[in-house]
């Protein structure tokens, strides 16, 4: 009887994995089915010229007001608002990520460890939306007024502000992939690189860090995902101007912000401009599959070599 118990029990179990398997599976086309298809939705859409017509205007055009008389529907001020803010955050990121990483995989002795985690974790279960406040209330006069000395003016919604404060809070996510990473690499050949005489921050950064490369690419590149797809922080302290600009200084808005601009308006349901925001969600999704595919694929390349 026992054991009849314990296959029936395993049974269930195995049935409850599938179906939970499943159904995130499920959740996950369901997102698909209903992006895409307000996507097609928006380029089908008279007011945009009709497919292929509204297709070619959204990869060629310069200017992004869909919701304007005029209407314009070229992605790439968007785009470059996007990737501008990210990329100034991965600038952060980058840096600061791996030196946190490696002096807590490599130096840090397991009381400063155990203290240092938490206060990593704090930061990324900040909501976001006090990072915006504080990239608008408090880093943006604080850069004016030193940008000012140099003769630079800086406007108060900016790609600057909210990549710097962007770049501190995903830090906690890249620092924390990047240390998992380091952590992965064989201790003999930590043992070998002393043997030779190197120095602890040789082995670290001469021998640790190269072997950990695969881990620490695809660390980045997710947050270099996740940067692209951050709102609230964009939203608050970016603007609402689709600014086609690599200035860090001017206002700019992200696909994101343009997303939350136009949800929290009042816009008749399937209509273009609520359509629009598909569109570019849809972008979105395609940027950030790609840069989650290639961190999958440029880590299983370099561990098979």
């Amino acid at each position: 009887m026992r054991v009849e118990t314990k296959k029936k029990l395993d049974t269930l179990f195995k049935l409850f994995l599938i179906v939970t398997s499943l159904s995130s599976i499920a959740v996950t086309l369901g997102i698909v089915i209903a992006l895409v298809e307000d996507t097609v939705r928006f380029f089908v859409h008279p007011e945009g010229g009709g497919f292929p017509t509204s297709l070619i205007r959204f990869f060629t055009e310069t200017e992004w007001t869909p919701t304007f008389e005029i209407k314009k529907i070229g992605i790439w001020p968007l785009l470059a608002g996007t990737f501008l803010i990210a990329f100034i955050a991965m600038a952060v990121s980058v840096p600061l990520g791996l030196l946190i990483a490696v002096y807590l995989s490599e130096f840090a002795s397991h009381r400063v460890r155990e203290a240092v985690k938490p206060w990593l974790e704090f930061l990324e279960a900040v909501p976001t939306v006090v990072y915006g406040y504080f990239a608008l209330l408090a880093v943006t006069p604080l850069l004016q007024c030193v940008l000012d000395k140099f003769g630079l003016t800086m406007e108060g919604m900016n790609a600057l502000s909210p990549g710097l404060v962007l770049g501190i809070m995903i830090l906690p996510f890249t620092a924390s992939l990047v240390e998992d990473s380091l952590k992965g690499v064989p201790q003999y050949l930590r043992e070998a690189s002393y043997s030779l005489g190197a120095s602890k921050l040789r082995t670290a950064f001469g021998v640790v860090v190269p072997a950990a490369k695969s881990g620490i690419i695809a660390a980045y590149l997710l947050g270099m995902s996740r940067a692209i797809g951050e709102t609230m922080v964009v939203a608050v302290a970016a603007g609402m101007y689709p600014n086609l600009t690599l200035n860090p200084l001017e206002p700019v808005q992200t696909i994101t912000g343009y997303i939350v601009q136009v949800a929290l308006g009042d816009l008749p349901f399937l209509s273009f401009e609520y359509l629009s925001i598909f569109a570019a969600g849809f972008m979105l999704f395609v940027i950030t599959l790609i840069f989650n595919l290639l961190a999958v694929y440029i880590k299983s390349k370099i561990e098979r070599y």
